[in-house]
């Protein structure tokens, strides 16, 4: 099994509660599903990722800063690895000390930034729990990680599927209680 560690950083208030509120813990539900994102893409490292749960105007000056887009958004993916196809592992330099870290071996995918306010309100809108919205959007992210994108409808359709099959291996289903 893929060992999976989670850098995790969670800003006054930001889905602190989620555990309490929602019965899950981000931390713990990040690492599940960045697992399951990496045996489905047939990852064979022991991976390291930086998870942050933060607010609207934080993720609104990381996306203004990093994109040019000065709005609030879901969530940012901040890849360590330059792919030259999603997933394509095989291109990996094993001695490549800007993806492996030196302590510990691992590979570093990147940090993906929630903003948990959106995980609650997404969850609403789209009609399922608040843990389907976070598990979602996690996986959406490390794909993003592995070099995925939705910029034409190919690639798009493709994402959709991978994140379905990934949530669906997990249970995690659009249809679950709220």
């Amino acid at each position: 099994m893929i060992k999976v560690v989670l850098n995790t950083e969670i800003g006054p208030g930001e889905g602190r509660n989620f555990h309490r509120e929602y019965g899950f813990s981000p931390r713990i539900l990040a690492r599940q599903v960045i697992r399951q994102v990496l045996l489905s893409e047939g990852c064979p490292y022991d991976v390291c990722a930086d998870l942050i749960l933060t607010g609207p105007e934080e993720i609104r000056e990381l996306n203004r800063d990093f994109r040019g887009i000065d709005n609030e958004t879901d969530v940012l993916s901040f890849p360590n690895i330059g792919f030259a196809r999603p997933s394509e592992f095989d291109g990996i330099d094993r001695e490549d000390p800007e993806l492996f870290d030196p302590d510990t071996g691992l590979l570093c995918i990147g940090s993906i930034v929630l903003n948990a306010g959106r995980v609650v309100a997404q969850a609403a809108e789209y009609g399922h729990s608040v843990k389907r919205e976070y598990a979602f959007l996690v996986a959406h992210s490390a794909l993003h990680l592995l070099g995925y994108d939705h910029e034409t409808p190919d690639e798009a359709a493709l994402m959709e599927k991978k994140q379905d099959d990934i949530l669906n291996a997990m249970g995690i289903t659009r249809c679950q209680d709220l």
